[in-house]
């Protein structure tokens, strides 16, 4: 029998939305993200991505205050086509300090496996 785990459920507070850093992107995330916004691939890449520090793909770009470009008050433009980084935060991967600011929600989960 494995432990239970804890994994976190999103209270969509956006401060993850709000901490400066990189969120990569794949091809097929900007174009879903740039038909929820009823734009092209290319309009969206000019106006919401910047190059990553490694020179090797796209990020999301960031408002002068280092929050998320797609950042809406408190809500995110693309919430329904959202890239996978996103989504999968802070269950799939987390950065420094991240609970002093996360607002989710603490769940157990049962990992048992039937064999």
């Amino acid at each position: 029998m494995q432990p239970a785990l804890i994994e976190y459920k999103c209270d969509r507070c956006v401060k993850c939305c709000q901490w400066p850093g990189e969120v990569l992107l794949s091809k097929s995330e900007i174009s879903k993200m740039s038909k929820d916004l009823g734009c092209s691939e290319n309009e969206f890449i000019q106006d919401f991505t910047a190059l990553r520090q490694s020179r090797r793909g796209l990020t999301l770009s960031e408002k002068s205050d280092g929050s998320c470009i797609l950042l809406e008050g408190n809500s995110c433009r693309v919430h329904r086509s959202k890239p996978n980084q996103c989504l999968n935060f802070p269950n799939k991967w987390r950065f420094p300090g991240w609970r002093q600011i996360c607002e989710a929600t603490p769940q157990r989960t049962d990992s048992t496996k039937f064999e």
